[in-house]
C-alpha cells in the first residue's frame, strides 16, 4: 500500500502551522503587520523551506516588499524558534516570498463580473 504523503509534505505543513503562530505570536516588526502563510515548499532533503505569505489588507509594492524583505531579515530568529517548537533533525533554512494568488484571483473575479 503507496503511503498517501511524503515526509516533504508533512514536514511542509507542520512548518507551515508553527510558522503562522511564531510570526504571529513573536514578529513585532511594523513592517509585517497580519499576514497568512499560504504554502510552504520543503525541499526533499528537508534543508531548504520557501514559505509564501499573503498580506492582509491593502499594500503598495514597496509596502510588500518591505515586509518580505523584514521577515526574510528575522528568518534566523524565526528558523531557531521553529527548531525549538519542532522536533526535526536539521531545521531547514527559511526564505520568504509573496503569494499574489489570492490578489489575482480577486482581479480575475472582478473581471468576470463584469
Amino acid at each position: 500500500m503507496p503511503r498517501e504523503f511524503t515526509r516533504s509534505d508533512r514536514v511542509s505543513d507542520a512548518i507551515q502551522r508553527e510558522l503562522a503562530t511564531l510570526i504571529r505570536e513573536h514578529v513585532r516588526d511594523p513592517r509585517v503587520g497580519m499576514l497568512s502563510v499560504t504554502d510552504v515548499d520543503v525541499s526533499r532533503d528537508l534543508s531548504v523551506a520557501k514559505a509564501y505569505v499573503a498580506f492582509v489588507g491593502e499594500r503598495s509594492q514597496s509596502q510588500i516588499d518591505q515586509g518580505i524583505q523584514a521577515l526574510n531579515g528575522a528568518a534566523g530568529y524565526l528558523r531557531k524558534l521553529l527548531a525549538t517548537s519542532i522536533s526535526l533533525r536539521a531545521t531547514p533554512k527559511l526564505t520568504f516570498f509573496h503569494d499574489c494568488s489570492g490578489q489575482r484571483g480577486q482581479h480575475l473575479q472582478a473581471l468576470i463580473d463584469l
